[in-house]
This record gives structure tokens, C-alpha cells and sequence, in this order.
């Protein structure tokens, strides 16, 4: 078993007794991925609000943070209701993986936000370019997943990689919570540089995973 699939079993373990309740009062799946990508734009309005602070700017990435940890419990907690629910749809699954595009953009655009309305230096760089090195990271996040669903759109199996959805949102939402916990915006420029780097690294991991399966076709 691998770490993924034995975190999974505890959240699951956590989060089933919440499941059975939506399912009793009626509560949908595509409600509960809704729910999800709004927190994710609350967060986004936490990360742009903090740049308009003389203070406590790195407090709100906190927040922020807590607040997307909260909106990814929703984007499991979806696929669990479907399943247990026999709530499970083709649309269901389009929407699921449209809104996660969007909540993830949403997120890192609010660090846009706040990295160019924010003066000065973090880390000994121009914040500017940590809000380009968002930008790439906002890059990379989309290419990782496009370069899979094309691939599985050609009967091709893509889930190689370090840099997957699961693994950027935990480097965010703990870079946004250690640098409101410590006051210093270091944590979080070490998180977006982890993802812009080997979110990239990912994609093109990917497409040479593609490469390799069709050449000898």
C-alpha cells in the first residue's frame, strides 16, 4: 500500500459518517464539488485581501490556507458521496474535474494578486517575480492535468509523476499555514517554487510517458 492509498483510507475513515448524513438529507455530489470551488475562491480573496494590509499580511495566507485545506476535504468527500450514494454520472465526473481546474487557478491567482500588489522583497527577490513564478506555477498545474486527460482521450494510461493535484494542493495549503504561523512569506515562496518547478517537470514527464507508449505503434 502506498502513501497515498493509506491516507485515503484514514480520511475516508474520518469523513463516512459525513457522507452517510448528505446522503440522508438529499445532498448531491455536484452540490458538494460546488461547495468546494467556492472555498476556493474565499481563499483567493484571503491571498488578495492580505497584500491591502500595512500588517499581519502573512496572518491572512494563513487563513488562506486553512481555508483551502477545508475546500479539499469537499473535492474528496464528492467522489466518496457518488460512489456510496450510487450517485455516480458522466456529468458528475466532467464537473468534478472542471471545477478542480478552476479551484486550483482560482487559488494560485490569488497569490498573482497578491504578489503584484505587494511592494518590496521576499526571499531577496521583487515580489513581482514571485508573482511570475505563480504565474508558472498556475502553468504547470494545468499542463499536468491536460497532458493526462489528452493522453487517456488517446487510450493511454498517464498518471506518472511527482507534482499531481493531491501533492500541490498539501505544498500550498502548508506553505500558506507555516508562513501565517511564523509572520514570514518564505514558506510559501518555497511552496510555489516547488510546484512551478516540478509541476513542469511533471508535464513534460508525461509527455514523455506518452512519447515512449506510441513510439513503438
Amino acid at each position: 500500500m502506498n502513501y497515498r492509498d493509506f491516507l485515503q483510507k484514514i480520511i475516508y475513515w474520518v469523513i463516512n459518517p459525513l457522507i452517510k448524513g448528505m446522503i440522508k438529507v438529499g445532498i448531491t455530489p455536484n452540490i458538494v464539488t460546488f461547495i468546494g470551488f467556492l472555498g476556493n475562491m474565499v481563499a483567493a480573496g484571503m491571498f488578495i485581501y492580505a497584500a491591502s494590509l500595512a500588517d499581519s499580511q502573512y496572518a491572512w495566507i494563513g487563513y488562506g490556507g486553512w481555508v483551502l485545506i477545508f475546500s479539499s476535504l469537499f473535492d474528496m468527500m464528492d467522489g466518496r458521496l457518488a460512489r456510496l450514494g450510487n450517485m455516480s454520472s458522466t456529468f458528475g465526473a466532467f464537473w468534478d474535474s472542471t471545477l478542480d481546474r478552476y479551484s486550483e487557478l482560482v487559488s494560485l491567482g490569488g497569490l498573482v494578486g497578491f504578489y503584484f500588489a505587494l511592494d518590496g522583497e521576499t526571499w531577496g527577490l521583487d515580489n513581482t517575480v514571485w508573482g511570475v513564478m505563480t504565474l508558472a506555477a498556475m502553468i504547470g498545474s494545468v499542463m499536468v492535468s491536460y497532458v493526462r486527460a489528452r493522453a487517456e482521450g488517446l487510450g493511454l494510461d498517464c498518471k506518472v509523476g511527482l507534482m499531481q493535484r493531491p501533492e500541490r494542493v498539501v505544498v500550498l495549503c502548508l506553505g500558506s499555514i507555516v508562513a501565517g504561523f511564523i509572520d514570514n512569506g518564505i514558506p510559501v515562496c518555497i511552496a510555489i517554487l516547488l510546484i512551478a518547478v516540478l509541476a513542469n517537470i511533471t508535464a513534460f514527464w508525461r509527455i514523455r510517458h506518452v512519447y515512449n507508449q506510441l513510439k513503438g505503434k
